[in-house]
């Protein structure tokens, strides 16, 4: 085991052991999966009671979560830096909860997405900062071990969220379902103030300079293979994040099937969370750009499926068992493209890495929520439109990674003619 560093969780007679430190930090990692899954079942729900004429548009409350986060990204992890890692995790907290409460109380659906763009910038908290409280705290193969531990319990909340919102609205209504957020986000950080040291001393932090932020950002955006990185990454985040706003309402309005969802849901989810393991088992020996171009290829096919499919007339049972195979494609492909294009991503960046994520993780996600409202918008009833969205970023994506391939291995120019 890798020696404790100063402060260290598990070497403090005060802090948490291993396995409680693990399961707190997934529980904070976990909030942005909670706060996104638990609302689907919701979701038509809310748009039905506030707005039944724009209920579409209720697919905003995902996506301006999402888009929030992606703001929130950008600062939290240099603000860290400065001011430590609980401090940033309690102000991310207390604006989660303060955003939480206002979309509770909101009359309209208008404010709501407003409250969820809040809340997101709250829950980077919790995201960035989980990261950088286990670097702070271990390294090498100690810190990649608990990472999986950590993923591995993350893994398991898409899979019961949806039929925890289920259940919550079931006996609240679906307002009781942000009271569960502040419960969620108010148990797990007292969970971190009481029983976790500040892991970050006073003399490894650094004043916080917006100069050197937009100087990481034109440093990351100088590389053209990041540039391509964060592209495709976006499109791959859209394709997720396009499905995640339109799959409660194809399963109730498309299929009929809204009281099942969170159970297909979750079963899509467990299926889905093996890709992070045939990931693992298979990058070493194929390489990251390769998963990621066979998926996308693979992306491609099965979406041209989908929408052949669906022009053909199938209804049904047969048509609801292909989407669902869809589905589990789009998440599959999701564990086994992301990942490995941030570390493309992050090949040239190690001299400022922690910034780099950052700048990474919010671009990509702020392009993917831009390219996944419209898609989401565009539901008319039937998986067509979603179906179309999503082979067009396939495409863009593929090509993009095959400009990628071009670009970093240059075919040798003919020497014909020459004398």
């Amino acid at each position: 085991m890798t020696p404790p560093r100063a402060g260290h969780a598990t070497g403090h007679a005060s802090g948490p052991g291993t396995v409680e430190f693990v399961v707190m930090m997934a529980m904070m990692f976990a909030t942005i999966a909670f706060s996104i899954d638990a609302m689907l079942p919701a979701l038509h729900t809310i748009g039905s009671e506030l707005a039944p004429q724009y209920r579409n548009e209720a697919q905003l409350i995902v996506t301006a979560f999402v888009f929030g986060m992606g703001l929130g990204t950008f600062v939290t992890g240099p603000l860290s830096d400065t001011f430590g890692r609980k401090p940033v995790v309690v102000a991310g907290a207390g604006l989660y909860i303060a955003a939480a409460a206002l979309a509770w109380a909101s009359p309209s659906l208008e404010l709501i997405p407003v409250a969820r763009l809040l809340q997101g910038i709250g829950a980077a908290g919790p995201r960035i900062v989980t990261l950088a409280i286990i670097r702070d705290l271990y390294s090498g193969r100690e810190m990649a071990r608990l990472m999986s531990f950590v993923m591995i319990v993350f893994t398991l909340v898409p899979a019961i969220a949806p039929l925890m919102g289920a259940a919550i609205m079931a006996v609240g209504g679906w307002r009781s379902i942000f009271v569960s957020f502040v419960i969620f986000s108010a148990l797990s950080t007292l969970w971190v103030m009481v029983r976790l040291p500040e892991p970050l001393p006073r003399a490894a932090r650094r004043p916080f300079r917006p100069a050197a932020l937009r100087s990481a950002v034109v440093e990351v955006l100088s590389h053209a293979s990041v540039r391509i990185s964060i592209l495709v990454q976006a499109l791959c985040y859209g394709m997720l994040f396009s499905m995640l706003s339109s799959v409660q309402q194809v399963y109730d309005v498309s299929f009929g099937r809204g009281d099942s969802f969170p159970l297909w849901f979750g079963a899509c989810a467990i299926i889905a969370g093996t890709s992070s393991f045939l990931n693992a088992a298979l990058v070493m020996r194929l390489g990251m750009r390769f998963l990621v171009t066979t998926m996308l290829a693979t992306q491609i096919v099965l979406s041209g499926g989908m929408i052949a499919i669906l022009l053909s007339g199938l209804r049904g049972d047969a048509l609801f068992y292909v989407f669902f195979l869809w589905q589990v494609g789009i998440f599959y492909q999701a564990g086994l493209t992301i990942g490995n294009l941030n570390a493309i991503a992050m090949e040239p960046l190690g001299h400022v890495a922690g910034m780099a994520a950052s700048v990474i993780g919010a671009v990509s996600t702020v392009l993917s929520v831009l390219l996944a409202v419209p898609v989401g918008l565009a539901f008319d009833g039937t998986p067509l439109p979603l179906a179309i969205g999503i082979l067009a970023m396939a495409v863009i994506a593929f090509a993009l990674m095959l400009a990628l391939r071009r670009m970093e291995h240059p075919a040798p120019r003919s020497t014909a003619g020459r004398g």
